[in-house]
């Protein structure tokens, strides 16, 4: 009996020490693995650091810098955040982490949508037409990654440094990350008076040719010809699509269309066109009209534009 209770203390004892060392080897793995997580959210706060600091040194101090080497550069560093913000994403993320993970993600995507509205409008904001719009939309980009830093500062930090310090971790605290260099980058006026001192950049003052031309208009599909009535269906309603060819230098926005007929007005609105493209405004006639029709097209001339005989067109409608 006593060989016998020995055997079992024995055989107890063992099992106990191979549940402790299970659950130690567990628990170092899971440790190990929280460690990871946080090493690899360091280094990608860390680069992303950086590339703040040289977004907003930039913006701070231009130079001699080019208007296109300028909106190059911004490019680089909306591509440098939109790849850190992949990357936030295909984090391996230890279960503990899922909550801080998910907000860490938001934050990121902030900034990554943040720099692309930014590096969108960069070209506008420095030529001339739609400048003052563009600038007010970078400034209103700046709320953004304002609030991607207090997403970051005020929840994420604190929940991975609470999920380490619960799990005995000391050494991988995560390090502050405010991206947003200033809070002056909110007001518009500050975001101006930076970018006018691109080199080239003129936020305001006409730079280059500017001008558009009326290239085609359609109804419903079909091509309308000045001085041959065209006919078409109009049961279903009549929609007019006029096509507009930026021929200048610079991109312009809000390019305004109006089609006037019997009496009415309607407009329509090409929101940004590339120096050399080619844009459309599709344009309902409501109240819809019916028998012969005369259609006034006119595309509103741009600042700066000089030459505005080729952006208008009148044509004749049969409607059955």
């Amino acid at each position: 009996m006593l060989r016998r209770g020995l055997a079992l203390g024995g055989g107890l004892l063992l099992l106990i020490l191979i549940v402790l060392g299970v659950k130690g080897c567990l628990d170092a793995r899971a440790n190990r693995e929280l460690s990871d997580y946080a090493r690899n959210v360091a280094a990608i706060v860390e680069e992303t650091q950086q590339t703040s600091k040289t977004f907003f040194e930039r913006l701070e101090e231009p130079g001699s810098a080019s208007v296109t080497d300028f909106v190059d550069q911004v490019n680089a560093d909306r591509s440098a955040v939109d790849a850190y913000a992949t990357r936030i994403d295909e984090l391996s993320t230890p279960g503990d982490m899922s909550r801080a993970q998910s907000n860490l993600e938001l934050s990121y995507q902030l900034r990554a949508n943040a720099m692309d509205e930014i590096a969108d409008k960069m070209s506008t904001a420095l030529g001339d037409a739609g400048a003052e719009k563009a600038m007010a939309g970078i400034a209103k980009q700046m709320q953004k990654l304002l609030a991607s830093d207090v997403v970051y500062e005020q929840v994420v930090r604190p929940e991975v440094d609470d999920v380490l310090a619960s799990n005995g971790i000391s050494d991988s605290d995560l390090p502050e990350s405010t991206f947003l260099a200033d809070e002056k980058w909110l007001d518009e006026s500050t975001v101006s008076d930076a970018l006018s001192a691109v080199s080239g950049g003129s936020t305001g003052t006409a730079s280059g040719l500017h001008g558009t031309g009326l290239t085609s208009v359609t109804v419903n599909e079909t091509e309308l010809i000045e001085g041959a009535p065209t006919t078409i269906a109009g049961e279903e309603g009549v929609e007019v699509e006029v096509s507009v060819q930026n021929q200048g230098e610079s991109t312009e926005n809000g390019v305004n269309v109006a089609v006037t007929y019997e009496g009415n007005t309607v407009s329509g609105e090409i929101d940004e066109l590339p120096a050399g493209e080619i844009g459309t405004a599709l344009i309902p006639l409501t109240p819809t009209p019916s028998g012969e029709v005369t259609l006034e097209i006119e595309v509103e001339a741009v600042d700066g534009e000089e030459v505005v005989e080729n952006n208008e067109a009148t044509y004749t409608l049969l409607i059955e």
